[in-house]
């Protein structure tokens, strides 16, 4: 079974412990008939820990189409031609949203269900509470279909043997390698001790002389023992080998998703250059297939093309095609995340800064509101990149937003 680490930020560390399967995925019927299933769904569901039926309905919601999954065949089918490419990157999305800490980013968490109805994960590695987003249209199925109740201590010894084989798999490979580099060495040590065996022995040597030559005819090493240097000079090449070649591949799978990344980013660009009406720019912006956050960085990335200064004065300019894009549900959450991941990129001190402005620019023409911008805030000081300098240039604006509703419930108070 294919295994990968669970989670896009993950991807390449080659040292993770989480896995799960790769996802496969079939096509079946024809015409109005037409569904996809994903074949190990259940496998996958079983590795995030999560109920199968979860992933199946978040498929479902985030594509618009029904879907089902059946408890007796465990089958999970969507409506619909959906791709695995697809279908694997929406599942990512899943991971971020419900399985993933909000602080630490640590899979091993578990679905809370507060008595205010609110849809908690309890991180079992920090003990932080991430909060889920209540206007998801599956967090309403979550909690009408809540994940059965831990039963104690029984509950906590299976979680703890279902990591231990999560581990034994992503060991596997490892294992199945060193056999294979201890083979060499012990072939060539048993030809050895088979012929002083036989030279050994007072009685008729002649067949086992045969047996010998035998051996060496199946042995296609010609005698030669095969031994590994264990030299410290010979580890340390070995190691410098297995970098290089680990470094290779993050530095392709890089490279490969910077690509794809242009390849969105200039997208977008030709179809503003089109100057088409914005009822029209919605229509495109809800077909591209990527995920929402992939295409709100590459839009924002689209707009701001070849800027250098004075960002804030663009995105006003160009304020009416972030309102279109931030209509859905969650959409300022990920237009705010857009704006974090662009400026923490430029590694540019003075464009940094500009960061504020541009936030206050959205504000001020009604683009982002205030409660989503100090959630913003308030989850990126705790969160995985709480050391970037993004969040040292929005905290003016931050104070300078709560400080006025402090002041405007004053005036209400009087």
């Amino acid at each position: 079974m294919a295994l990968q680490n669970i989670g896009a930020s993950n991807r390449n560390d080659a040292f993770y412990r989480y896995k799960m399967p790769k996802m496969v995925t079939k096509t079946e019927g024809k015409g109005n008939g037409i569904k996809t299933n994903i074949v190990n769904n259940v496998e996958i569901a079983k590795a995030l820990a999560r109920p199968p039926s979860y992933t199946t309905k978040y498929f479902g919601c985030e594509l618009g189409a029904q879907s089902k999954f059946d408890e007796k065949t465990g089958t999970s089918l969507v409506n619909g031609a959906h791709s695995t490419s697809k279908l694997a990157s929406l599942l990512e999305a899943f991971i971020k949203r419900y399985v993933q800490c909000y602080g630490c980013g640590n899979p091993e968490t578990e679905i809370l269900i507060t008595k205010s109805q609110m849809v908690n994960l309890k991180c079992a590695a920090c003990g932080f509470i991430s909060e889920c987003d209540m206007r998801d249209k599956l967090t309403t199925f979550i909690l009408k279909n809540p994940p059965e109740a831990k039963k104690g201590g029984k509950d906590k010894k299976a979680m703890r043997r279902a990591e231990k084989e999560r581990l034994k798999e992503g060991e596997a490979a490892d294992e199945a390698m060193k056999k294979l580099k201890k083979k060499g060495t012990s072939n060539g040590k048993e030809a050895s001790s088979k012929a002083v065996k036989n030279h050994s022995s007072d009685e008729d040597i002649s067949p086992k002389h045969d047996e010998v030559a035998d051996d060496d005819e199946d042995d296609d090493d010609d005698g030669i023992q095969w031994q590994t240097d264990t030299s410290r000079e010979a580890a340390e090449k070995r190691m410098k080998e297995q970098l290089s070649a680990a470094t290779a591949e993050l530095v392709m799978l890089s490279v490969k998703e910077e690509e794809e990344e242009k390849s969105l980013v200039q997208e977008i660009k030709k179809f503003l250059k089109k100057g088409l009406p914005i009822s029209e720019f919605k229509t495109f912006i809800s077909s591209l297939s990527e995920p929402p956050q992939d295409v709100m960085d590459a839009l924002f990335n689209a707009l701001l093309d070849g800027v250098v200064k004075d960002f804030a004065d663009v995105v006003t300019e160009k304020k009416r095609y972030f309102v279109a894009a931030t209509q859905e549900e969650g959409s300022q959450m990920l237009l705010l995340n857009s704006i974090g991941s662009f400026f923490g990129k430029k590694g540019n001190e003075e464009v940094g800064k500009e960061v504020a402005h541009v936030l206050k620019a959205l504000y001020d023409v009604d683009v982002i509101e205030e409660e989503f911008v100090l959630e913003w805030y308030q989850k990126g000081l705790t969160g995985v990149d709480k050391s970037s300098p993004v969040w040292k240039n929005v905290k003016p604006f931050a104070v300078w937003l709560q400080s006025a509703d402090s002041e405007t419930e004053g005036e209400e108070e009087d």
